[in-house]
């Protein structure tokens, strides 16, 4: 069979009389694009690529020489090509460019296409093949020119159901959605950038989930190796611009290992609950994939991690609580997922459970025993506790400044991170091991001998005082806005139990860690790093966990801002309709960064460019394709909280609220 013979699929890529004579087109046939020239009536199409450097023809110009011949000009560095032919003249006479079928019918232009011959397995296809085998099955990010290989092989594996994969408007929003899923399921979610500016724009994301221990794994495009080093376009050293990020940072190169090379990606990001790193030169992206090269996994390449408590660090602390008569428990972000036995365990010693502000939410606030946040965004139930108590039991926390855990009592401190235990003062009884095991051993070594009080009738009677304050801040009004008590309040009623919420930074965040009163819900934030505009695309990365995450599934995903953070990279909102993110946004709108107003009054400095120029937060939202709802009244929070809950998509409720009522 002849070239002429072979059966061919038709394309419609233009209506009849969408290219003028004279004029070129760029038109699209399945994946193959192609430059469509008219030509005094007569329609051609060839390759769109110019094979000097890949310009764009269909965004070219038709140049008439000096014969009268029609030539088609490259628009970059302006090779010719005749649109018949796809023939050049002079030195790049014999340029390859492929013309293609044409067939003009009633209703368009048609291309023929050969059917697409079988797909050749290239190393991103075995790559990504491995990252999907580890889990990583989420990502986040944005095409472009020096990704292509690597996007291609991440749409064949979307293409068969096992990836899901959320273009996004800005890179920083990638990376912090991927450190948001990381924090609510402790796996990794990728996030894809081409080289230089779009690498560089995830660092803050990528920041945050390393200083928060949450595995996230990131995958930049490069330019061709051939051209490394003296400074091509859009080239920096992802190498050195990565190393202090990433735990694990390596280049793709043409005689890698590259099953091995996503392997060790994934394990470090996974084992070490970090960033891992691995570059991908655009060259080296479509290179065919050696017949014994074939896709690793997880098998066999990671252990258990139930770390048991050495027996005398178990008996010095079993020795410390048998003395207590008012021990506390403090929990931390580090105790999510052993919650069930940290709270038995409190149960058994009849001890307040307080925690820190990124484990708000690991124990209701309705529960017996819980006393809430404490530190600077707590509440006085739980400062009063910890100033009363002769002993501290701390899981997994890692004693920031601003939790302010006091040196000042016995300490027995539980995390499975060693660098964690004593990181900033020595504690009486540090002890390495997994905090469930470790809440078991310690239940079962004390059944029966502690001799603590019962001090659940002292928390009732302290949340009894605190509630009634807040009760007396909901209708004060100076006519400036709404006050953050009336408003977490409200949302305290109307946002589900098994709610996953992620808050940003500034007065909305102390609020909300002050007055909000978690029922349960899962809450996340940037906690070191504290890096405002986390709070939208971080819930974006939640919204997808719920969709392919067994224990996320058909939870509620809420976010909380002020209008500072959520202007930070508010364009995503877009990306939250494109894909019908179920998502509410409460933004607390006053107009200005009212956390740095407040700390200029008091440091007795002017207050200097804190105010801001907002939109309409509400209009922008409708503008996007979402729901957007405007509260300036108590009275409407209810309801506006109650509809955009319960619409099925993205939904912003903006709040006027007053800077001082916080």
């Amino acid at each position: 069979m002849t070239d002429k013979d072979k059966p061919l699929d038709w394309y419609r890529v233009a209506g009849i009389n969408e290219v003028p004579s004279g004029r070129v087109k760029t038109v699209t046939a399945d994946t193959h694009t192609m430059a469509l020239t008219n030509i005094d009536g007569e329609l051609t199409a060839m390759d769109n690529r110019c094979p000097h450097q890949g310009g764009p023809l269909g965004e070219g110009s038709i140049e008439i020489g000096s014969d009268g011949h029609c030539w088609l000009r490259c628009p970059w560095h302006g090779w010719d090509f005749d649109p018949k032919t796809g023939r050049s003249p002079g030195a790049h006479e014999d340029s390859g460019q492929r013309i293609y079928p044409i067939d003009v019918r009633e209703d368009g232009v048609y291309v023929g296409l050969e059917a697409e011959v079988p797909h050749e397995t290239t190393v991103s296809d075995v790559m990504v093949e491995t990252m999907t085998n580890w889990g990583v099955t989420t990502v986040f990010g944005m095409v472009g020119h020096s990704n292509l290989g690597l996007a291609d092989a991440l749409r064949l594996q979307e293409k068969k159901d096992r990836l899901n994969y959320y273009g996004i408007r800005h890179e920083g929003a990638a990376a912090f959605a991927c450190s948001g899923y990381a924090k609510l399921t402790g796996k990794p979610a990728a996030c894809l950038t081409i080289a230089g500016p779009g690498a560089t724009n995830l660092m803050t994301g990528l920041w945050d989930a390393k200083v928060d221990r949450a595995p996230v794994l990131a995958l930049t495009g490069q330019v061709d190796v051939q051209v490394l080093g003296p400074g091509a376009f859009q080239e920096i050293d992802l190498s050195a611009a990565f190393a202090p990020v990433a735990r694990f940072s390596q280049t793709v190169l043409h005689t890698s290992k590259y099953a091995e090379l996503m392997t060790l990606a994934c394990k470090n990001a996974l084992v070490e609950r970090d960033v891992a790193h691995l570059i991908f030169p655009d060259d080296v992206q479509t290179l065919p994939a050696a017949d014994s090269a074939i896709a690793s996994g997880p098998e066999g390449r990671v252990a258990a991690s139930a770390i048991a408590p050495a027996q005398d660090a178990l008996d010095d602390a079993i020795s410390l609580i048998k003395k207590s008569k008012r021990p506390i428990v403090i929990v931390g972000y580090g105790a999510r997922d052993a919650m069930t036995d940290v709270i038995a365990f409190a149960e058994q010693l009849k001890a307040p459970v307080l925690t820190t502000f990124k484990a708000k939410g690991q124990i209701a606030d309705t529960h017996s025993l819980a006393a809430g946040v404490l530190g600077r965004s707590g509440t006085p139930v739980a400062s009063w506790f910890m100033n009363e108590c002769d002993l501290i039991l701390a899981f997994g926390s890692s004693f920031s400044n601003h939790t302010g855990i006091t040196p000042k009592r016995p300490i027995i401190q539980i995390d499975f991170d060693r660098m964690a235990l004593g990181k900033f003062h020595s504690v009486t009884v540090p002890v390495w091991a997994e905090i469930g095991v470790t809440a078991k051993r310690l239940a079962t070594a004390l059944a029966g001998s502690v001799q603590t009080i019962d001090q659940r009738p002292e928390l009732a009677e302290r949340w009894s005082i605190w509630r009634a304050e807040k009760q007396s801040r909901l209708m004060d009004d100076r006519g400036k806005g709404l006050n953050s008590a009336a408003v977490f309040a409200a949302m305290s009623s109307a946002v589900p139990n098994d709610a996953i919420i992620a808050v940003d930074v500034g007065n909305n965040t102390y609020s909300f860690g002050r007055y909000f009163e978690s029922q349960g819900q899962r809450i996340l934030m940037s906690g070191y790093l504290g890096s405002i505009g986390f709070a939208f695309p971080a819930a974006m990365g939640a919204w997808a966990a719920t969709q392919d995450q067994d224990e996320c599934r058909e939870r509620k995903v809420v976010s909380v801002s002020g209008d500072g953070g959520f202007g930070q990279y508010m364009g995503d909102f877009n990306t939250a309709v494109k894909y019908n993110m179920d998502i509410t946004h409460v933004l607390l709108n006053n107009a200005q960064l009212g956390k740095i107003s407040k700390e200029q009054r008091a440091g007795e400095w002017p207050v200097w460019q804190t105010g801001l120029h907002n939109p309409s937060f509400a209009a922008y939202a409708k503008l996007c394709g979402g729901k957007g709802i405007k509260v300036t009244k108590v009275e409407q929070l209810e309801s506006a909280f109650v509809e955009a809950l319960t619409h099925p998509g993205p939904a912003l409720v903006e709040i006027i609220t007053d800077a001082d009522l916080i």
